[in-house]
């Protein structure tokens, strides 16, 4: 922005000038309507591709198993996977044996979601926990004992160094169960990597502002493409510090929590309940400083100074955050210097770059200069005691 320029004139919702990330293969335009419509720019970069159902060779080899000797007991445990089961039985024309032979077995749903596919079906659900948790279905077989029982476990994803998830089959066989998994709903990396490589490099340059995960398999899958192109280490703590990682929920969650990564999520496992979420919390994740007698609050892109945003250059940014991450304290000439893209050996283009900032900024008081020492952001008096007590 040139000096004199006014601040863009945008919407001015909760999520203005913040960039989010979105890694969901499926509904990314959905989530992606939510988000922008609360003031956001979205990047997307789909995590992973699914295999459908109907070319799965191994789902059609345990589904003709089932037909012919269907299992004690089905446990499904997501709606879409169960429907997709019933689609791609559909296609190999068996559908209706498939059904036939599911209505001799108990069946078990995780959740609301679940259970309306398994209804969908023309079947019906024996029992399903309150809270849509795996491990209450787990307690509730465990509880009335599996030993000797032969139980189909409807499974999704698939199982990676990433996902630490309760291994729910393990422990079923440990109790003496005979478990068949049905590996409905598979993953892969996608095939071609270029975006999820570039929202790697947006995370590790703090050029996001979140990143929301909507799947433990999305989230599997950043984390192996990151090792595979060894910036695993950066990736995880920029995850660690600025770039705030968003979940779904728990299972999510999971593959972060162990390795130490913070993240967030609603109450509710659903993606408007994330999009709340992510509007609600973000913004308070955020510091705002009262500088020379306004509000600045610094994004991944931009700066909004008394709610308004004011888009910046790369290098004004740089300088900027910079600043900001010592407010009120002198920063020299030579350490902005080594923060600016290109770097070099003169000075010359801090007092440049400096020059355009506090044009940007609209206020030329926010940004003070120190004689002889450098730069410092002109926090007021209330915020630095604010800040030591």
């Amino acid at each position: 922005m040139k000096a004199g320029d006014r601040p863009t004139e945008c919407e001015t919702g909760p999520l203005t000038g913040f960039t989010i990330g979105i890694t969901a293969a499926r509904r990314a335009d959905e989530f992606a309507a939510l988000l922008e419509r609360r003031g956001a720019q979205v990047e997307h970069a789909p995590a992973i591709q699914i295999i459908p159902l109907a070319d799965d060779a191994e789902l059609r080899s345990v589904t003709e198993l089932i037909v012919a000797d269907p299992p004690e007991i089905v446990v499904a445990t997501t709606g879409i996977g169960f429907r997709g089961w019933m689609e791609a039985a559909e296609d190999w024309g068996i559908a209706e044996s498939l059904i036939g032979s599911l209505e001799r077995s108990r069946v078990l749903a995780r959740g609301p979601k679940a259970k309306g596919a398994i209804r969908a079906g023309g079947l019906r659900e024996e029992w399903s926990p309150p809270n849509e948790s795996s491990s209450e279905v787990l307690e509730h077989l465990l509880d009335e004992g599996v030993e000797g029982t032969r139980i189909g476990v409807q499974l999704h994803g698939a199982t990676t160094e990433w996902e630490p998830l309760p291994d729910f089959c393990e422990v079923l066989r440990e109790a003496g169960a005979e478990v068949l998994p049905i590996p409905v709903y598979r993953w892969l990396p996608p095939r071609d990597t270029t975006a999820i490589d570039q929202m790697i490099s947006q995370i590790i340059n703090f050029d996001l502002d979140a990143v929301s995960f909507t799947s433990a398999p999305a989230v599997a899958s950043m984390l192996g493409r990151a090792q595979d192109t060894g910036r695993l280490e950066p990736f995880l703590e920029a995850l660690r510090t600025d770039v705030h990682a968003m979940c779904v929920g728990s299972i999510t969650a999971g593959p972060l929590a162990a390795l130490r990564v913070p993240t967030s999520r609603p109450a509710r496992y659903r993606l408007g309940a994330l999009a709340r979420h992510i509007t609600e919390e973000l913004p308070r994740r955020v510091p705002t400083f009262r500088v020379a007698g306004h509000d600045m609050s610094i994004r991944s892109r931009s700066v909004m100074v008394d709610a308004a945003l004011r888009p910046l250059s790369p290098a004004g940014l740089t300088l900027l955050k910079a600043l900001a991450r010592r407010p009120g304290r002198v920063v020299s000439r030579q350490a902005l210097l080594t923060e600016l893209p290109g770097g070099g050996d003169d000075t010359h283009a801090v007092e440049t770059a400096m020059a355009r900032l506090r044009a940007g900024l609209g206020d030329s008081r926010m940004i003070q200069t120190v004689v002889k020492r450098g730069y410092r952001l002109s926090v007021d008096v209330e915020y630095e005691e604010g800040e030591g007590t």
